[in-house]
């Protein structure tokens, strides 16, 4: 059997990237899709080649960082499926910039959506999970949650809190059948990284390439479904050996 058979998988940042490949995944084991992002051109487009190829896709367009558009995204998935049974807590930004040349505002920004957007999804999927018995969610993280990076402050303090979020969340949760766990990926190859950057990531690889986002869904499915059933609390880092170093 499928391992995502009937089940509803809300997926953040789920236009391109980690999660739009995971969204493919989901969906070819059984899973009913809802994509979230601020891309409504994109979203939409992916929900539409989903959608044709006989899987049952919606997209909501929503800013993780706005308490009422996340309720939103939940309460429309519960109007159209009827529940929510997985959650792919993946949408996120990053940049690199010098720490003394840093603005406080983009500071806030990336803290915003790295972490409170993060815990604002949580919020919600949590509600929705008690509602029904139990869930499962995967928080993206980042091998940058582990370990520093020069010009990446604020990043990496967002990702080291999306770690310990998880585990706080899911020791509050578990005996409630509730599992949550976090994915922490090295440097992924998806449209966010400048070409120019590529090789030189590579490099910075002990595997002396990109992940997939291909690889990271697989990663995800592992997590989100019942493979992992006696998992909680836990981070799964995907690094290419970078933090081994």
């Amino acid at each position: 059997m499928a391992k995502l058979q009937d089940k509803v998988a809300v997926i953040t940042g789920g236009a391109s990237g980690i999660g739009a490949a995971t969204a493919k995944l989901f969906v070819s084991e059984g899973a009913k899709v809802v994509l979230v992002d601020l891309n409504e051109e994109k979203g939409q487009a992916f929900a539409q080649e989903l959608t044709s190829q006989g899987a049952e896709a919606l997209f909501v367009k929503a800013n993780i960082t706005s308490e009422e558009e996340v309720a939103n995204v939940f309460k429309t998935t519960v109007e159209t499926f009827g529940k929510v049974d997985v959650v792919f807590n993946n949408a996120g930004i990053g940049r690199v910039h010098s720490s003394h040349d840093l603005e406080y505002s983009e500071w806030r920004n990336t803290v915003n959506v790295d972490l409170d957007g993060v815990f604002l999804v949580a919020r919600e999927a949590i509600r929705e999970f008690l509602k029904t018995g139990g869930g499962t969610m995967v928080n993206t993280a980042s091998m940058y949650g582990w370990v520093g990076s020069p010009g990446s402050a604020a990043y990496n303090a967002a990702k080291g809190g999306v770690i310990n979020l998880t585990r706080s969340l899911a020791l509050e949760y578990a005996e409630q059948n509730i599992r949550i766990n976090a994915l922490c990926p090295g440097f992924i190859d998806t449209p966010i990284i400048p070409e120019e950057s590529k090789q030189v990531l590579a490099s910075m690889t002990p595997m002396k390439r990109l992940g997939q986002s291909e690889e990271m869904a697989k990663a995800v499915l592992f997590m989100a479904s019942d493979d992992s059933s006696f998992m909680t609390g836990n981070t799964l880092t995907v690094d290419g050996g970078y933090t081994a170093q």
